[in-house]
């Protein structure tokens, strides 16, 4: 251990920590879950460092060379050198106080070690004087929880999503000729085609998809320059709008200064917009999952229009049983998003005054629901969706077999007429075509006409 200083006095930290007193106290303070805060957070952290001492030399407020030890430190957290030094818990101070500090100081050593200085030395860099520079936790926290989920949802969601979408566009073009059965409140309705269906499910997606950016979008306005509660105090009044120009030119991404700072700081609207995206992607998804896994059921008690891929066994006491384990998997992580969901909105809901406190669990649960249905959408796709076969045999043997033709017959008997044949044929177990027959409601070859479901499946 070596003793190291802050505010509040000494502290033991250990020899090989990058980190000093104030993360020290932190992981001391806050043994909660177990959980440090989000990787993908701590690289954002780092970006949004180097963006801020890049600026700070652009406004003269840091030498070339102090600049050059901040930035170099600040990629090197951002590239993911340094996540060992990053141990603060998700439930710590609101504010993320705790991690803001946990980088400042981890960036100043870095920069000690680099100049020959010894580790704790503060010098040339200091943590808070020049790292934390036009800066405060309650402006740094929020832009950083912006800047990572939006770059997460970009480089994560955004693709897991368009590869599901493009393997459910490839099996509905491949299974358009198939005609099946439709239903509807879970009871046979007029027929379909089944890649009209899977293209419902590609649209789901398609327009996940564009729900991922409709987020992002979202989150491109940062709280960065409002420092305290938002009026800016101790920092350049350029300092904002230069920040958010640096990590525009390094992301893509559109990030600009808020329009009003005490709204940035103080509300977390933005995020519960976020999760309210997430959770309709989960719902789609869960929807997708489900039907997937109906429409395979069996294999010979069940619908069976589908064969799914067969990725394990799927039972410890039933020889060569297997189950529709990708789309089970796929509706949990769906659930434990849309939960994740609600507690960022209850997050959200919980700002007072100049500061919402919930920052480090809104980070934690909007990362974590990324990371679960990127993974988990990309997962279902690869080793479910891509193997689906089509059951052609079974799909025209429930068309013969189910009573909903009769809809087709409508304009040609009437809806009276056509519910009396259906009831009909059903109580005596014969088929339509029987009973309208026997009925003399229609002749043989116009009925033939009516009830052909290739006619039905695209009635234009």
């Amino acid at each position: 251990m070596r003793i190291e200083k802050d505010s509040m006095g000494e502290m033991e930290v250990p020899d090989n920590a990058l980190f000093g007193a104030s993360t020290q106290r932190a992981v001391l303070n806050f043994p909660i879950s177990g959980h440090p805060m989000p990787t993908a957070f701590i690289h954002a952290l780092g970006t949004v460092k180097w963006a801020c001492a890049s600026a700070n030399e652009t406004l003269g407020r840091l030498s070339a060379e102090q600049s050059a030890l901040i930035q170099s430190a600040s990629l090197e957290v951002e590239n993911g050198t340094h996540d060992q030094h990053f141990p603060v818990d998700v439930f710590q101070t609101g504010s993320g106080t705790s991690s803001n500090m946990n980088i400042n100081e981890v960036i100043a050593n870095l920069a000690s070690l680099a100049s020959g200085n010894p580790i704790g030395s503060k010098e040339p860099i200091h943590p808070n004087d020049h790292v934390n520079l036009g800066q405060s936790s309650n402006d740094i926290v929020p832009t950083v929880l912006h800047v990572s989920v939006a770059l997460a949802l970009r480089e994560k969601l955004l693709p897991s999503i368009d590869h599901l979408a493009d393997l459910l566009h490839a099996k509905s073009q491949a299974f358009n000729d198939i005609i099946k059965i439709g239903r509807t409140h879970l009871m046979d309705a007029t027929p379909l085609t089944l890649g009209q269906e899977f293209s419902g499910y590609a649209i789901q997606a398609r327009k996940g998809a564009s729900r991922v950016k409709r987020a992002i979008d979202c989150l491109l306005e940062l709280a960065i320059g409002g420092t305290a509660v938002g009026t800016g105090i101790n920092t350049h009044p350029e300092f904002g709008n230069t920040v958010c120009k640096n990590l525009a030119e390094k992301t893509g991404l559109n990030f600009r200064e808020a329009e009003n700072h005490f709204e940035a700081q103080g509300a977390r609207d933005d995020c519960v917009e976020v999760a309210g995206h997430l959770t309709a992607v989960a719902a789609a998804l869960t929807k997708i999952a489900n039907d997937i896994r109906l429409l395979g059921s069996g294999p010979r008690t069940g619908i069976s229009e589908i064969s799914l891929p067969s990725t394990q066994p799927g039972s410890s006491i039933m020889p060569g049983k297997v189950n529709p384990v990708m789309s089970e998997m796929l509706v949990q992580a769906c659930i434990y998003v849309q939960g994740l969901s609600q507690s960022v909105a209850i997050c959200g809901r919980d700002g007072h005054f100049e500061l919402n406190v919930t920052l480090p669990l809104l980070a934690h649960c909007l990362h974590e629901s990324i990371e679960c249905l990127s993974n988990s959408t990309r997962t279902f796709a690869d080793r479910c969706v891509a193997g689906i076969e089509a059951n052609t045999t079974r799909c025209r043997e429930l068309v013969e077999q189910s009573l909903m033709l009769v809809t087709a017959l409508n304009p040609y008997i009437g809806y009276d007429n056509a519910a009396k044949v259906a009831k009909q044929a059903h109580a005596e177990g014969k088929t339509l075509k029987e009973v309208v027959l026997e009925l003399e409601l229609l002749d043989e070859k116009s009925l033939d006409q009516a009830l052909d479901p290739s006619t039905m499946v695209n009635p234009s």
